[in-house]
């Protein structure tokens, strides 16, 4: 007995149409089908669904693809890489959509279609209004040749229609929803190639995935309707049929539909902002995705422990406050030369960059100092203006007002002992404890006015909004220096002789 043939590896893809900026809702799609190639040891490919010639544009292809790769998301088929199914454009492809659509219309099952959009409004509103659900009348079903012919002598340009078998049940394994069965009475007889000869989606869509061999599908649940045209399409033309998990779509935090207002933006605004590859993978992955750990992964491990059978179906949440935690992980995981590439390659308010408050041989001691209080490189540089002023000299001005009140508590001579003791300790811990000893103070007591006076603020904000310390003292104490020490503590001394 011949052993049964290996079935073929798994290939997945991700086939955005380039119209727009990728956002949180396809860029998931993109991971989940990245994620589950990556486990089996398959393939990911990469298409390009570029048949709305109004609203398609290169740009948005390049940007694509740029942000993909920065997420960590290369495909192994596609455009810029190749491949044997190749073009991996649709707009490239009307030769191949133009020989099944002849296969289809010399079996019978697709015809031309005549009727105009008026005609085929009147309709819909007929069957709405005797309360049956909108669908093709067949008008154009079984116009004779020579009828054809005669329409197209009037200049009117067909559509194609595929002929939906009738009385037939559609069933299909869904690999998030289950067993899924529709009805082809009501479907209707659909569109396939538009009127000016390009293929609509459903046709190259579901053509493409077959002859490129794509073994798995996972997209959004809008697309389940669109799952019953597809598998008609390909069963009439002999085509193998990928296995398809339609997967929630996401929403807002308070469950309305992810917008602007609910903290939807673009990949693109997410990198600029400062956001890392790893965090918002770790964030996307668990959107709709339940893991069995709940720690932070980077992608093989993602890929290792993402499994189908825990996508979820219910709707899954945004929640802006996530994604901080996960960038915040995905800091306290980099390097402090990573963190410093990073920081220095952001633009600032006005065209500012970080190198232009941090001295360059202080860098690195810069990021030690503050890793632990930021999450996003806008943090850092505010960071290096309270630690560095711009002329090198610090002065009553630069304490913000809550600082200056920490300051006038704590009282002119708190800081002319602090002073005496600077150039006596080279070390923080020494520094305080003698410190302590001298003014009779300790804990809070001691510690707040000293971090108001080195570092100019009260407090941190933090990247989540809650209020907290800010970098470590001894830190602090170690990057600013003894000069630069003893000149806030003496400009925070004025603070205290400016309340007199």
């Amino acid at each position: 007995m011949q052993p049964s043939p290996a079935p073929p590896p798994m290939k997945t893809r991700f086939a955005p149409s380039p119209t727009g900026e990728l956002h949180l809702g396809n860029v998931r799609t993109a991971l989940f089908n990245a994620l589950l190639a990556r486990r089996h040891g398959g393939v990911f490919l990469l298409r390009i669904e570029d048949t709305d010639r109004e609203r398609s544009r290169d740009a948005f292809a390049a940007a694509l693809e740029m942000d993909l790769r920065w997420l960590g998301l290369d495909w192994q088929e596609g455009p810029q890489v190749g491949g044997p199914a190749g073009p991996y454009r649709q707009s490239e492809r009307a030769p191949v959509y133009a020989r099944h659509f002849e296969a289809l219309e010399a079996d019978g099952q697709a015809y031309p279609c005549f009727c105009s959009t008026e005609e085929l409004s009147v309709a819909r509103k007929v069957q709405l209004a005797a309360g049956r659900p909108p669908r093709y009348p067949g008008t154009c079903a079984r116009l004779s040749p020579a009828e054809r012919a005669a329409r197209r002598a009037q200049g009117r340009m067909p559509t194609l229609r595929f002929r939906v078998p009738e009385a037939r049940l559609i069933e299909f394994e869904d690999r998030v929803r289950g067993p899924q069965r529709f009805a082809s009475d009501d479907i209707g007889d659909f569109v396939i190639r538009r009127a000016d000869g390009s293929a609509a989606f459903f046709f190259c869509n579901a053509v493409d995935d077959a002859l490129m061999g794509v073994t798995d599908v996972v997209r959004g649940e809008d697309h389940l309707a669109n799952t019953p045209r597809q598998l008609l399409i390909l069963e009439a033309l002999g085509l193998p049929l990928p296995r398809y998990g339609h997967i929630s779509l996401i929403v807002g935090a308070d469950g309305s539909p992810l917008s602007k207002r609910t903290g939807s933006t673009s990949i693109r605004a997410l990198r600029e902002a400062g956001f890392l590859p790893l965090a918002l993978a770790n964030h996307l992955a668990r959107m709709g995705h339940a893991y069995a750990a709940d720690g932070f992964m980077d992608m093989e491990t993602l890929a290792a422990q993402f499994d189908p059978a825990r996508l979820g179906r219910a709707p899954a949440r945004h929640d802006p406050r996530q994604l901080l935690h996960w960038q915040k992980e995905a800091v306290l995981r980099s390097t402090d030369e990573e963190l410093w590439d990073w920081m220095r390659a952001q633009t600032y308010r006005g065209g500012a960059h970080i190198q232009e408050r941090v001295p360059a041989d202080e860098a690195l001691a810069f990021v030690r100092t503050v890793r632990d209080n930021i999450a996003l490189p806008a943090e850092a540089y505010v960071w290096a203006g309270s630690l560095y002023a711009a002329d090198g000299a610090f002065d009553a001005d630069a304490f913000d007002p809550d600082a200056r009140a920490v300051l006038h508590a704590a009282g002119a001579e708190f800081f002319r002992a602090a002073q005496a003791q600077v150039d006596h300790h080279a070390e923080f811990k020494a520094f305080s404890q003698a410190l302590a000893a001298a003014t009779g103070r300790k804990a809070k007591a001691l510690f707040m006015p000293l971090r108001a006076a080195l570092s100019g603020q009260r407090q941190d904000p933090g990247y989540d909004g809650s209020w907290r310390n800010g970098p470590e003292l001894g830190q602090l104490w170690t990057l600013l220096g003894a000069a630069r020490v003893r000149a806030r503590l003496r400009a925070a001394e004025q603070v205290c002789e400016s309340f007199r």
